[in-house]
């Protein structure tokens, strides 16, 4: 049988759908293999033979983000909301994601809000927005901002505000090894953003 082919994240991000080229699952289970060899461990004793397909099974949920359309997830609105016009947050919604310098893990909590328009959506795919975005190599400031654009772009809303408090592991665990320091970003377009009053109901809300 042919190994599976798997592609990676640079090739499932592309904008060339036609671009046919990939990797085997067979050629990156050998990457750990090496990887593994080069960090001063044998592949092939016991405790490390399934490591490589474990690695890499464990990468295709880790960086499932690449397969999945954020725009799409908010593609289904409800206009039936009896007038509401008032913000809707989703606080604490607890994220992991993965440092594109170091591949480290990023673990923290977004909390997303919204002034409605005309339409709102499930409150389910707010959470399902940060998800997306997290299962990709990511730096925090990017993260927060794509999270807010895709929200703002796809359901037109009054404003957006978005924060993110997270503990960076290339940082905790390697490098200058500071624990328990938390990164905060913050993005706010519409009303959010020239409403400092808005913006204090946001972070009050949020605690």
């Amino acid at each position: 049988m042919a190994p599976t082919a798997l592609k990676t994240p640079a090739q499932i991000y592309s904008s060339n759908e036609n671009d046919e080229s990939h990797v085997s699952r067979a050629e990156a289970e050998l990457s750990v293999r090496q990887l593994i060899r080069w960090a001063g461990d044998n592949p092939d004793r016991e405790g490390l033979l399934e490591t490589p397909a474990r690695v890499v099974k464990a990468f295709e949920e880790w960086f499932s983000g690449y397969n999945q359309d954020p725009a799409e997830i908010l593609s289904k609105t409800f206009e039936e909301v009896e007038g509401y016009n008032d913000l809707v947050l989703l606080r604490g919604v607890r994220l992991e994601s993965y440092c594109e310098h170091h591949m480290a893990p990023i673990i923290g909590t977004a909390h997303v809000a919204y002034q409605p328009d005309s339409r709102v959506v499930g409150i389910s795919k707010l959470a399902r927005l940060v998800e997306v975005y997290s299962k990709r190599l990511q730096i925090q400031e990017k993260l927060t901002t794509q999270i807010a654009n895709t929200l703002d772009a796809v359901l037109k809303p009054k404003g957006v505000a978005v924060m993110i408090s997270a503990e960076h592991q290339c940082m905790s665990t390697r490098g200058v090894h500071k624990h328990d320091v938390d990164t905060i970003t913050s993005r706010f377009t519409g009303c959010f953003e020239t409403d400092t009053g808005l913006q204090n109901r946001f972070f009050q809300l949020v605690g």
